[in-house]
């Protein structure tokens, strides 16, 4: 099983930092899911909300950021003991974490980054580890359009025939549910479809020892460290 460091190990440091990074590689997790988007100057960097206001010393929206800008901000995200840390650019992750043995799940956050990303995947030789996700599916339609041996996925909080068809039509791979909705039915049909099946919002280990129990190829957790001792029976 893939255990995603969900933003890194953001239960514990900023979200989405190196250092959050890291600290779930050093828990254990074999594999990282960070988001894209741009700045106002086109430069993809690693952020997951539209805004930066709920994790730095900032507010507004993360496009109206040249990255010169960005990098002033301090980001906090759920530390509760004043650690900082400075927002990544993707090339400056992959130049830290592609030479890891690790997989990656790089979510696309806004439009138009799709090429660039998928350009930086390329030179930085992670394509055979990395499954390009969205919530909206005309992002990895189109990732398939520009390299159709690109793996992607479908994070989705739907259950429906249609989402299964869209990521069918497209020649997808994963689909990535919301860990609440999943069912031995659903997962049923997702296998039958020929779909890995990787679970995003796994709040309590409750939850991600039932996705274990599901058989899920992968989960994303924001505690990396808990999933690695339950997988090795240390928990």
């Amino acid at each position: 099983m893939i255990n995603y460091a969900h933003r890194g190990a953001s239960e514990y440091a900023p979200e989405n930092t190196l250092s959050s990074f890291y600290l779930g590689l050093l828990q254990g997790a074999n594999g990282i899911e960070t988001d894209v988007q741009y700045t106002k100057d086109q430069v993809p960097v690693l952020f997951h909300d539209d805004t930066v206001d709920r994790v730095t010393d900032g507010s507004g929206k993360v496009c109206d950021y040249t990255l010169r800008e960005l990098k002033k901000l301090k980001v906090y995200g759920n530390s509760t003991t004043g650690f900082y840390d400075r927002v990544v650019t993707l090339e400056e992750f992959l130049d830290k974490f592609s030479a890891y043995d690790i997989s990656f799940a790089l979510e696309l956050k806004g439009p138009g980054v799709e090429e660039e990303t998928l350009r930086l995947a390329k030179e930085y030789g992670i394509m055979d580890k990395t499954t390009f996700t969205s919530f909206k599916f005309e992002y990895i339609k189109k990732i398939k359009e520009l390299d159709s041996a690109a793996r992607v996925g479908r994070l989705t909080d739907r259950t429906d025939d249609e989402a299964v068809e869209e990521l069918l039509s497209i020649g997808g791979e994963e689909m990535a549910p919301k860990a609440d909705t999943v069912t031995p039915i659903l997962m049923e049909k997702w296998r039958k479809a020929g779909f890995g099946v990787r679970a995003w919002g796994v709040g309590s280990v409750m939850l991600m020892k039932k996705m274990c129990e599901m058989g899920v190829d992968g989960m994303t957790v924001n505690f990396p460290g808990r999933l690695f001792e339950y997988l090795n029976g240390k928990s």
